[in-house]
């Protein structure tokens, strides 16, 4: 991360490590605490709710970066400080309606499918000014950016390419006025072409904890 955030003329300081723990054990978690990391991401709510009750002790910062259910948005609502993947206005107007009141405003960032991709979650990009200002406009939602999970490139400049797009749209959006300093994107395969292009979180998983059950196969970019 310095390395890459070097290269692009930032300081490392101005990215943030998002270490996403789907899959790993609440000790694996604890021990990346101990080496500094603050921020955790899961993705699957169930497994989710076990870690943070076991790990209520630490001064953690829980993100959900997975695709969010209607049905399951009060506990993300309740327990969480960060959602990522926020593409549909109803799924943030629960989110809205269901953040206790005496929490501090829930963090959200718009997932951009930027290649119009069936299989991945995320608005179409046309789309994305007309959501995130609906989302801004909510109560105890704070709109913080934006993030995606790009098309699986092996070529860095390929890699850049994809999250160019995804800076140039928030550009585009804060001229709006909007006000967004987030752009959640790039993971263990991509994160250097990330930072490059101006991530302010990448979301590390693979690289920082090594692979996990079901992990994707070498030779494909894991989360």
């Amino acid at each position: 991360m310095a390395a890459a955030a070097l290269a692009a003329g930032r300081n490392v300081d101005s990215v943030t490590l998002l270490a996403v723990s789907k899959g790993q054990p609440p000790e694996l978690i604890r021990a990346a605490a101990a080496a500094g990391v603050s921020e955790v991401g899961e993705s699957y709510l169930a497994e989710a709710l076990g870690k943070l009750e076991a790990l209520n002790d630490l001064p953690l910062t829980w993100h959900f970066v997975g695709r969010l259910q209607a049905n399951k948005t009060r506990q993300v609502a309740e327990h969480f400080a960060w959602v990522h993947g926020v593409d549909r206005l109803k799924i943030a107007e629960r989110l809205a309606a269901q953040r206790p009141y005496h929490a501090p405003a829930l963090n959200v960032c718009i997932q951009v499918n930027l290649a119009d991709e069936a299989a991945k979650g995320g608005v179409p990009a046309e789309d994305a000014p007309a959501l995130a200002a609906a989302v801004a406009a909510l109560p105890r939602l704070a709109l913080r950016g934006l993030m995606c999970i790009p098309p699986e490139e092996t070529d860095p400049r390929q890699q850049r390419e994809w999250f160019a797009r995804l800076r140039t749209l928030e550009d585009s959006l804060n001229a709006g006025s909007l006000g967004l300093d987030t752009l959640s994107m790039g993971m263990s395969g991509d994160f250097e072409a990330a930072i490059q292009e101006g991530a302010t979180l990448v979301r590390i998983g693979t690289a920082l904890f090594g692979p996990r059950a079901g992990a994707s196969p070498p030779g494909t970019i894991p989360p």
